[in-house]
């Protein structure tokens, strides 16, 4: 029996495809057989990528290229994963475009959107694939539209190529002549400091200024102690004493940002469907009390509390949150991750946050005034205070009790000032070798780098004997008074500051 000879011509190229915050490879296979013309696309493609038929087909016959008499199929591999998105239209074009040329298209990515006469546009996801990609050490290089260099041009140690249009991108692949599209990467201009041969760059641009707040020397200190170190603070004071507005310029005030952490901000940025800044600046979100668990915690889609790593997370009003979303934070805090169960997958978020809280002292917010009445009962009292359980409460490294205002306080000190002193500690954590500010240092890096010297040692042991300290409580206090020690400039944690960290503790 004669073997019946295949007259299938297939070739492929790379896209990608986004699963949950991150980029899964795509595949794309084509080919063209004998039957009935017809084009399909398979491989769990969502709306938007079917759709795409009519754009390809409008892009290429606007550019004067005949569509072959086959029966065409697009297959998007792996097969099991659901792709959705418009960037892929590019990728799948120049298949069809190039099917009878013999052309190796190597290790390339391509990405963009097509218009109808063939214009090649960006996409909200194209800086997050390709930005995943790149930190997962998947690609090397990439063909994207000149509408994208803007955003593609700050990721670093990958080759990158830009076209305007179908045709050109056509030419990029049939001519040897590729160094004339390609696009220079951009460096970032901010300051920086270089320790371990990595740079950290930081933004001296403060918009609220501690030199608005009067008085209030204490939490200005806890504040500047939770941003040396990372660590999560809780404010509790009477209404109008400067809580919120001593949480909203710590923003301005914390450690430098490696490169890696700039983009991931950028990647979060584009994730909430916003323009992406490069800037050394960190992440400041602050939901309503109001704010659904599914919105915070993540559910469909991604939570707050992911879309603020490596940033701040402030809860304002904190007792009015429902109790459910403040349990459910207790395991983020935790851990720095979240892991969210869907029907047919699971994803985990990274979660490494500051948590910023305030709150009043009682439902009035009376309690503490020496000037008005606190008009609440004792089981009103109670019943406020509830809400926030122990286990939540143990993970909170700091806790302040602030003053009333007083209008003869003064300004004490300023946001250059206080980062000045944060970077310094930061400098402080980073060349001992901590790959984790203080706050967020794991058992095993407490052991290394949060050493006592004697007597601070018996201190401890006392104030964990005396006030039952758990485990938790214990490492939490360990962890501030590394911090302090590091404000301090000592190189080994002493009794001042081990002091200092109990003070803030809740009693």
């Amino acid at each position: 029996m004669s073997k019946i000879k295949s007259t299938n011509i297939m070739s492929n190229l790379k896209c990608a495809s986004l699963d949950g915050i991150d980029a899964i490879e795509v595949n794309i296979e084509s080919t063209f057989t004998k039957g009935l013309p017809s084009f399909s696309i398979v491989g769990l493609a969502s709306t938007s990528i079917q759709e795409s038929k009519e754009r390809i087909k409008s892009s290429l016959l606007t550019n004067d290229f005949k569509f072959p008499p086959k029966r065409i199929t697009i297959n998007l591999s792996p097969s099991e994963i659901a792709k959705k998105g418009s960037h892929l239209d590019c990728a799948i074009a120049l298949l069809i475009a190039l099917n009878e040329k013999n052309i190796n298209f190597n290790d390339f990515f391509v990405f963009g959107e097509l218009g109808l006469d063939g214009a090649l546009k960006d996409t909200k996801s194209i800086f997050i694939l390709i930005l995943s990609l790149a930190k997962q050490g998947k690609i090397k290089n990439v063909l994207i539209p000149k509408e994208s260099i803007k955003k593609i041009s700050k990721i670093p140690n990958i080759n990158i190529y830009a076209v305007d249009n179908l045709q050109d991108a056509i030419l990029f692949f049939s001519s040897q002549l590729k160094e004339q599209y390609k696009v220079k990467n951009e460096d970032f201009n901010y300051n920086f400091l270089e320790i371990n041969n990595t740079k950290y760059y930081y933004n001296e641009d403060y918009t609220f200024d501690y030199s608005d707040v009067k008085g209030q020397s204490l939490a200005i200190k806890a504040a500047l102690i939770s941003a040396a170190g990372n660590h999560n603070i809780l404010f509790q004071g009477s209404p109008g004493c400067g809580k919120s507005m001593i949480i909203k310029r710590l923003q301005y005030i914390m450690p430098p940002m490696d490169l890696t952490q700039i983009l991931e901000k950028a990647k979060l940025d584009s994730l909430q469907l916003k323009e992406p800044q490069f800037k050394p600046q960190r992440a400041f979100i602050s939901p309503h009390h109001s704010s659904t668990k599914a919105s915070i915690i993540g559910g469909t889609q991604i939570g707050e509390i992911a879309l603020c790593h490596n940033g701040i997370l402030f809860f304002d009003e904190l007792p009015h949150f429902s109790k459910n979303i403040l349990e459910s934070l207790r395991e983020p805090l935790e851990d720095n991750s979240i892991l969210v169960s869907r029907v047919n997958t699971k994803i985990k978020y990274p979660t490494k946050f500051l948590f910023a809280s305030a709150m009043n002292p009682c439902p009035c917010g009376n309690l503490l005034s020496s000037t008005k009445e606190c008009r609440c009962s004792q089981l009103e009292i109670q019943r406020y205070k509830s809400r926030l359980s122990e286990p939540f409460l143990d993970r909170i490294d700091l806790i302040v009790t602030m003053n009333e205002y007083n209008k003869n306080d003064t300004t004490i000190n300023n946001s250059k000032s206080l980062h000045n002193t944060v970077i310094n500690a930061f400098k402080m954590q980073i060349t001992r070798g901590q790959k984790e500010l203080n706050g967020k240092l794991s058992e095993e890096d407490i052991l290394k780098y949060c050493i006592l010297d004697d007597e601070s040692n018996n201190i401890l042991q006392n104030a964990i004997e005396k006030f039952s300290l758990s485990f938790r409580s214990i490492n939490k206090i360990l962890k501030v008074s590394r911090t302090i020690a590091d404000i301090n400039n000592h190189k080994d944690i002493t009794k001042i500051d081990l002091l200092e960290a109990l003070s803030y503790r809740k009693r």
